[in-house]
């Protein structure tokens, strides 16, 4: 009697292994995960960029507050009122009275916000499409009855390739492509 443990020379016998088949369905699945890994990693580079824009954008508003802290009574005076992405341009002079200041110190900040400058902490800076504004407003304090100087600094920037892919990715309309950072406060 045979036993039957033992196989026939005559019975198929099954191959432990992996088939063609098995590895490639394995290869396709892992291909998709690694195609979303890259989208991923895409999206998060981008926003990246634009968070890094936010915080050019931020140091720029601090750094123009700053100078109206430097120069308060040119700030009390209103002289850093400046227009959305208007530069003022320069002045000459040795010394420089608070209102000159104040002018090189807009023209300064203004050509930093739009085109490559160097920030405070010697970080070279862009911002695409950049524009700044600096409103100053006097007001009766409520609380206790004295005048005080509110600034309201304004920088913004095109932000169209983050917000399309982040629109994108979540598939939605890409909303508008200008974004801004608003710092207000009392000198």
């Amino acid at each position: 009697m045979l036993n039957p443990m033992i196989a026939s020379p005559t019975s198929p016998t099954r191959r432990n292994g992996f088939t063609l088949l098995e590895v490639l369905i394995a290869l396709l699945v892992m291909s998709i995960g690694l195609l979303g890994i890259g989208k991923l990693v895409m999206l998060s580079a981008r926003a990246n960029d634009s968070a890094y824009i936010r915080t050019q954008a931020t140091a720029l508003a601090y750094s123009i507050l700053d100078d109206m802290r430097a120069n308060r009574a040119a700030a009390f005076a209103g002289n850093y009122n400046d227009l959305m992405g208007v530069n003022p341009g320069t002045v000459a002079c040795s010394p420089c009275d608070g209102a000159q200041q104040a002018q090189n110190d807009l023209a300064q900040w203004q050509g930093n916000i739009a085109s490559p400058g160097v920030l405070a902490q010697g970080v070279a800076g862009e911002i695409p499409a950049g524009q700044g504004s600096v409103t100053t407003a006097a007001a009766l304090d409520p609380n206790t009855g004295a005048t005080v100087t509110t600034a309201t600094v304004v920088v913004q920037w095109n932000d169209a390739v983050a917000q399309q892919s982040l629109a994108d990715a979540i598939g939605a309309a890409a909303p508008g492509n200008t974004v801004s950072v608003t710092l207000e406060t009392i000198l």
